[in-house]
């Protein structure tokens, strides 16, 4: 069954239920409040009637059969409500005025005998075996005033009140569902939109992934499922250049290797040519071996959490072994190297030792290709940020190679294998920080590495 509808089945039997409970609480409420006050009406009722009584028998001063005759004639009067029967009783119970009214829908059956007399369903209401009435009893000097109301008059007002309450509980429950289905509908509609955009995802047509227009927690997922489709389209392009570019600088060393081995085992290269094949084997197979051993450490940074051994680093101490170990390299060129960072300030990244030293170490090493004659290392506290910069003087890196200078296999014009400045990216990332390019204003490249400080006590 569909989401949309398990929605509006379920608030079709919520609002059901619902209804269902209300109704009868009402009923009940309303039952309740008539009958309280009704019976305030009959006290009230009874107070006045009780007073008009008490005066009309100090004015007759007569025998008792002429007080009776009077206080009949005085309580033919009908009350203000005419629901309500007024019966007055002589002291031995029985009836000067007014009579018992039948008993309908609820009423006991003995109420209907006509063999009973008025005064024993008189003595059956006081004694409260008929349920039929709601009763009123004031004590006069005469006797007793007796007020009834049959409960069945009080029911079907409630009755006909909770008729008109049900109808307008119907009609505004229709008026819910009917709105539940229209917001259901918009809510459910782009999810369904978002389900057929996933399943494209699914198919790996990322080209294809709309961005769904919706509003709340589900217009988050959308723009969130259209932005992972954008990545992974990225990703995909970027695993087909890889694959591209692998295989070209594999090959090349390899048809270097395979071409002077084969000519060396047909006799085509003798004496010092063979020596030079040789040579140039072992060169190619070294490259290879380091292209490899590149590749390899990229996949693991990728996929790998247990090669990462994060531990409290000096960044003095780091800069100053990296320095130790390109000197050679840097006489050799005769490039002069030139640090810049505060003796006194506490410089300290959690990171994996070794390997953010080979990070150092292939950003420094790329900026001696392209340095004329000075490199410089600056290292500085910004806020709660640690951020290096290593540049040279050189010609600097063209615009175009720029946003794409830490990608798989991007060189420059003198570059290696094209996996250093990856494998540097990959280490900072890893670390916690961000690594950039830019072009010095005087000239020159320059690299931004930027680390979250770990303080320590």
């Amino acid at each position: 069954m569909k989401l949309i509808h398990q929605i509006n089945i379920a608030f079709a039997v919520s609002l059901v239920l619902v209804l269902s409970v209300t109704a009868v609480l009402i009923h009940y409420v309303l039952l309740d409040h008539f009958i309280g006050a009704q019976r305030a009406d009959m006290k009230s009722i009874g107070t006045a009637m009780t007073a008009t009584l008490a005066q009309g028998a100090i004015k007759n001063d007569t025998t008792k059969d002429d007080t009776l005759s009077g206080l009949a004639t005085s309580v033919t009067v009908s009350p203000s409500n005419l629901s309500v029967q007024a019966i007055v009783s002589d002291k031995g119970g029985n009836i000067v005025s007014g009579s018992v009214l039948p008993v309908t829908g609820t009423s006991k059956p003995m109420a209907m005998r006509s063999e009973v007399s008025e005064s024993a369903k008189l003595q059956a209401i006081w004694a409260g075996a008929d349920t039929g009435y709601l009763v009123e009893v004031s004590n006069i000097p005469q006797g007793t005033l007796t007020l009834l109301t049959p409960m069945s008059k009080i029911k079907a007002i409630e009755q006909a009140l909770l008729g008109r309450l049900l109808l307008v509980f119907c009609v505004g429950g229709v008026l819910m569902f009917l709105l539940s289905l229209l917001i259901t509908q918009r809510l459910i509609k782009p999810l369904m939109r978002l389900n057929a955009e996933l399943k494209k995802v699914k198919g790996r047509h990322f080209s294809d992934v709309k961005l769904i227009k919706a509003g709340g927690e589900i217009g988050s997922v959308a723009n969130t499922v259209y932005e992972m489709a954008g990545e992974l389209k990225r990703f995909n392009q970027v695993q087909k250049q890889f694959f591209q570019n692998a295989s070209h600088e594999l090959k090349t060393p390899l048809m270097s290797i395979s071409g002077y081995a084969e000519g060396i085992r047909d006799g085509i290269f003798e004496g010092d040519s063979m020596h030079k094949g040789l040579d140039i084997i072992v060169s190619e197979s070294g490259r290879l071996k380091n292209i490899v051993t590149e590749m390899t450490l990229l996949a693991k940074l990728d996929s790998e959490e247990d090669i990462f051994n994060p531990v409290d680093v000096c960044v003095k101490d780091l800069l100053n072994e990296t320095i130790e170990r390109m000197n050679p390299l840097l006489v050799k060129k005769g490039l002069t190297l030139h640090t810049d960072y505060d003796e006194k300030e506490s410089l300290i990244i959690h990171a994996d030792r070794d390997k953010l030293l080979q990070a150092l170490l292939n950003v420094v090493s790329n900026a001696t290709r392209y340095a004329r004659h000075h490199i410089y290392i600056h290292a500085v506290m910004n806020k709660d940020r640690i951020e290096m910069y290593i540049s040279d003087d050189g010609e600097g890196i063209s615009e175009d190679l720029l946003p794409f200078l830490f990608h798989r296999f991007v060189k420059g014009k003198d570059g290696e294998s094209g996996l250093g400045l990856a494998i540097s990216r990959a280490i900072v990332e890893r670390c916690g920080g961000y690594i950039t390019a830019d072009n010095r204003t005087e000239g020159g490249a320059k690299i931004s590495l930027g680390f979250p400080s770990h303080m320590t006590s």
